[in-house]
């Protein structure tokens, strides 16, 4: 403890220096966007290519589980595929919910956090592949969140396990529609809030987005109703969901280029600027 005490006493107008150099540098990017924009981007760098490391090692060391996966996912696609009859040929999938191939963006997750309140994933694509922020990211079974920044080659999403994610979705068999957001709790859950009570609603109906979203395109699969809450005081549902996703264990995902989003943004300013 003396060493200790004795080094501090020694280098004190360094770690003066230091210290000061720490809080101007802080308060310098907090009051700055442009700053800030460029530690982020800078940050996304750094990060994405630890995590790109991590995560080859950790992929080498999971094959055999991704192997059994691939080998269950094979047997059930032949299986569809010998179910078809009186087809000329084997109709191609070459797009995802109507988008184009042009529109979607092939990524892996790298890094995925998801036992905090504020959950982010990194990808290994980024502004030189064509992702570009509040773009939306899905898999084969549903949303996974919105790109939030984005370096060179990576880019981190705001997960749908986040508090702050606010994402337009609505029941499958109805146009009723609320607002999905997560109360930090579990996992395997999101939470639908003000769905009006006349809508009918019952446990296993499926939740989709809706078709207010300028990220989403509509009817991407989100999961089921599991518990139905009637708010007495707002006179609205609160749902809880059950996803579709295992969101503790992403691999590949798409990120979706809404090629309307700015027009309809664009569309609603000036809207806005004539009331």
């Amino acid at each position: 403890m003396q060493q200790i005490f004795n080094f501090i006493y020694k280098n004190s107008n360094r770690l003066l220096f230091l210290l000061l150099l720490g809080i101007s540098l802080f308060l310098t990017i907090q009051s700055h966007s442009y700053h800030r924009s460029k530690v982020i981007s800078s940050a996304n760098f750094l990060s994405g290519g630890v995590y790109e490391r991590i995560n080859n090692v950790s992929e080498y060391l999971n094959l055999r589980t991704q192997n059994d996966a691939l080998a269950q996912e094979n047997a059930k696609l032949r299986s569809l595929l010998f179910a078809v009859k009186d087809t000329a040929a084997i109709p191609k999938l070459d797009s995802i919910k109507g988008l184009h191939p042009k529109d979607i963006i092939v990524s892996k997750v790298i890094h995925n956090s998801f036992n905090s309140h504020e959950n982010y994933l990194t990808l290994n694509s980024g502004s030189l592949q064509g992702v570009k922020p509040d773009m939306g990211v899905i898999n084969s079974l549903g949303i996974v969140g919105i790109i939030d920044n984005t370096s060179a080659n990576y880019a981190t999403v705001v997960s749908i396990l986040n508090i702050k994610s606010q994402i337009n979705a609505k029941l499958k068999k109805s146009n009723h529609f609320g607002s999905l957001t997560w109360d930090g709790k579990s996992t395997g859950y999101v939470q639908l809030m003000d769905v009006p009570r006349l809508a009918s609603i019952r446990k296993g109906d499926t939740i989709v987005t809706g078709g207010q979203s300028v990220i989403f395109p509509e009817n991407i699969n989100i999961g089921t109703i599991d518990r139905i809450y009637e708010e007495v005081e707002t006179h609205y549902f609160k749902i809880e969901v059950k996803l579709f996703n295992d969101m503790t264990n992403l691999g590949h995902v798409y990120i979706i280029k809404s090629k309307n989003r700015e027009e309809i943004i664009n569309l609603e300013k000036k809207e806005e600027k004539d009331e």
